[in-house]
């Protein structure tokens, strides 16, 4: 039967003293030093956390309790995290948070091409990971205890080029089709909305879509890459989101109709 994680000694951040509202969030991880660090910043931040030492295990407790959010091991006995990712994602849209090695860029970009919506690299500060996983929530459950609204998000529904985004309902589609997009891809696909014609730096997307001033560019490339097999007619030759050498990319709505 699933149990969550409880901190040592009762208080606030107990389980069973929690709003039902609270985000629940899965740690899938192997080694039991690192999960019970994650776990226990987790569930001092006010979380509710499950946990799962394999993919297996992990997928179960995912389906018999939808996680707000996943945070999942690339390296785990039975099953990798990227067929873990994988099999998440194809039955709904839970934002995960992948832990990689340090150096193993490769299996990051997979990681992301799989749909993690961001990862952490190991060795890793426990308060890093905190504020991306807040960082994800504020945008998945923006009322929720601990994760804040961001300021000045519009809520107001986006139209341009056949595609549509209700940042409120958290749905975007192309002429009509609903579109199955990870977090990153719906903000970043929103933040592109809203501001047509101007060209962004993969910088200035990490800063304004991630709200990192620091981080590995590749996540935006590999997210751009995605998006634009999701929204462009054809993906090679992209005219909704455009490259601007030497900047980073556009969105022109115009271009779609020429």
């Amino acid at each position: 039967m699933q149990q969550p994680y409880e901190p040592t000694g009762a208080g606030p951040t107990d389980p069973r003293h929690r709003p039902a509202e609270v985000a629940h969030v899965l740690v899938v991880e192997d080694d039991p030093t690192v999960a019970e660090v994650v776990c226990g910043y987790l569930g001092r931040s006010g979380y509710t956390v499950d946990r799962a030492e394999d993919g297996p295990t992990a997928l179960a407790r995912a389906a018999a309790n939808r996680p707000d959010l996943v945070v999942l091991d690339l390296m785990l006995p039975g099953m990798d995290g990227l067929e873990v990712c994988r099999r998440i994602r194809g039955h709904e849209p839970v934002p995960v948070i992948m832990l990689t090695a340090r150096g193993d860029e490769d299996d990051r970009i997979l990681g992301l091409e799989v749909g993690a919506d961001d990862y952490v690299t190991k060795p890793f500060s426990p308060r890093e990971l905190m504020l991306r996983v807040r960082s994800v929530l504020r945008r998945t459950r923006p009322n929720t205890p601990g994760t804040p609204n961001t300021p000045g998000t519009e809520a107001r529904p986006l139209h341009a080029a056949g595609l549509t985004v209700d940042p409120a309902a958290r749905r975007a589609a192309k002429n009509g089709v609903e579109l199955a997009l990870t977090l990153r891809e719906f903000d970043l696909l929103a933040f592109f909305l809203r501001h047509p014609g101007r060209a962004y730096s993969r910088e200035d997307l990490m800063r304004e879509v991630w709200g990192w001033d620091f981080g590995d560019l590749s996540t935006v490339t590999v997210h751009v890459r995605r998006l634009r097999g999701k929204v462009e007619d054809d993906p090679a030759r992209p005219r909704l989101i455009q490259t601007v050498w030497g900047v980073g990319y556009r969105f022109d709505p115009a271009e779609r109709e020429r």
